[in-house]
């Protein structure tokens, strides 16, 4: 079941029986100090997140020389190299808010690796893919995978994804 509201929101529903279990952050569990509400942290190799999930984003004007120079120390290039990768993966498969796209990029041995997925909302379908290659490439390589992706699934599949889709949230 797909619902919202913060954390206190959440734990209620969950509490009255509205849900059996909900996904929370746990940096944001760590920072309202209710981490004890955690009954189990995922790692990184079990279930991939949405694009970006947990990046910041900060906009500025574009004529703010002050704003860019206090920003510029705010940004971490490797995560920014990985979250334009995951982004480049969800533009090439037109995805939203509402359609079950996840994807994740890291840097090891000085490689990009990118793991993606597209899926029926049901689970009752998905497709798969892992890239890897140079840093520098990480636009192509997100680009590419979401292009594979599209490929191997068919419009049909896209179609059907996008209609399945749940559009009321609690």
């Amino acid at each position: 079941m797909n619902f919202r509201g913060n954390v206190q929101t959440r734990l209620r529903k969950l509490d009255d029986g509205v849900v059996d279990a909900t996904l929370l952050a746990i940096a944001g569990l760590k920072r309202m100090d209710m981490q004890d509400c955690a009954s189990a942290i995922l790692e990184w190799d079990e279930m991939l997140p949405a694009v970006a999930q947990g990046a910041i984003g900060i906009q500025c004007r574009s004529d703010d020389s002050r704003a860019q120079h206090y920003l510029e120390k705010l940004n971490h290039a490797d995560t920014k190299i990985c979250v334009d990768c995951e982004r480049a993966f969800l533009e090439a498969l037109d995805g939203n808010c509402k359609t079950p796209i996840a994807g994740q990029a890291r840097i090891e041995g000085g490689k990009i690796k990118f793991d993606g997925l597209i899926a029926m909302p049901d689970g009752s379908k998905k497709y798969t893919i892992t890239a890897t290659g140079e840093i520098a490439d990480a636009l192509k390589i997100g680009k590419d995978a979401g292009e594979s992706l599209k490929e191997q699934a068919g419009e049909q599949f896209l179609k059907m994804m996008v209609e399945m889709s749940p559009q009321a949230v609690l």
